[in-house]
């Protein structure tokens, strides 16, 4: 059976593989089928489609930041993966602009409620961090590494980093109904990545997912490593219910994440689901028709 990772990071977002490393590192992790999923963007597509293995099918995606808005008026932050959608798309270059700037103004901030409260991080270590990548909070993960205020990326996020925390920044996400949307008529097939993670766990219940499928939703990532077997066999149970694609991933992100490519894998069965479905831009490799 081919082995399959649909969820995977490079330096184009906030992975430390860059787009030509990722293949190879796939390709050694005997991975038959890798999509890269960056974080609002398309940039490291490319490179990955250069460097692609012989043998080893690329699927071109994007993870996309969304906000699912709560009864009280509150939101939460949703994960979005967009996969084989068209690149050009207008609206799609515009809400990853966007996005990006959004990215761009929140790590700023942050780095600078640090400086002020005497965080040895600056905006320029920052910005040499990202490098050609859109700013994110694992930049400043690796800036307080750097600085010896953390001993790794996670525990950034847990202290730092946290929603909790006094230098936390919020950016405005797409509404995930719109980027449902807007990844569909992109010709490309969405899926909720990570839905038990994090703080959706709470607000993404049976009756969301069956109202997010009723906008057009495609399917739900059931197997990822922060999913315990209780939330696999939940979210097994309820893509069961809704007819959504199952997918399974490892969310790599290079050295920045103890997770490692494979660690979790999509069905052969469920992936052909989306490559059936998905009509923006086609497969690399061996598994396009």
């Amino acid at each position: 059976m081919p082995r399959i990772d649909l969820h995977t990071h490079s330096t184009s977002s906030d992975g430390t593989d860059t787009p030509a490393q990722l293949p190879a590192a796939a390709a050694a992790a005997d991975l038959d089928v890798l999509a890269i999923t960056d974080h609002d963007n398309t940039g490291g597509w490319a490179i990955a489609e250069a460097a692609r293995p012989v043998g080893m099918t690329l699927v071109r995606g994007a993870e996309f930041s969304t906000r699912l808005g709560l009864p009280d008026g509150r939101t939460v932050s949703v994960h979005l993966l967009g996969y084989l959608f068209d690149p050009e798309d207008s609206a799609v270059i515009a809400e990853q602009d966007r996005l990006r700037q959004e990215r761009y103004g929140r790590g700023l901030a942050i780095v600078d409620r640090m400086v002020a409260d005497g965080v040895p991080v600056s905006r320029e270590q920052l910005l040499a961090i990202a490098g050609e990548a859109p700013v994110g909070r694992p930049h400043i993960g690796q800036a307080l590494m750097a600085a010896g205020m953390v001993a790794s990326v996670t525990e950034a996020f847990d202290s730092y980093l946290a929603h909790t925390s006094p230098y936390y920044v919020r950016k405005l996400d797409t509404p995930i109904e719109s980027a449902i949307a807007m990844i569909k008529a992109a010709g490309g097939v969405s899926v909720v990545a990570h839905g038990r993670s994090r703080g959706a766990a709470r607000a993404l219940t049976a009756e969301r997912f069956t109202a997010l499928a009723a906008t057009g939703l495609n399917g739900i990532e059931v197997d990822h490593p922060d999913h315990d077997a209780a939330a696999r066999s939940e979210l097994t149970a309820l893509a069961d219910d809704l007819d959504l694609i199952k997918t399974g991933s490892s969310d790599y992100h290079g050295t920045n994440k103890i997770l490692t490519l494979g660690q979790c894998t999509t069905d052969a069965e469920q992936f052909e689901r989306i490559v059936a479905t998905a009509t923006g831009v086609p497969l690399l490799g061996p598994g396009a028709a």
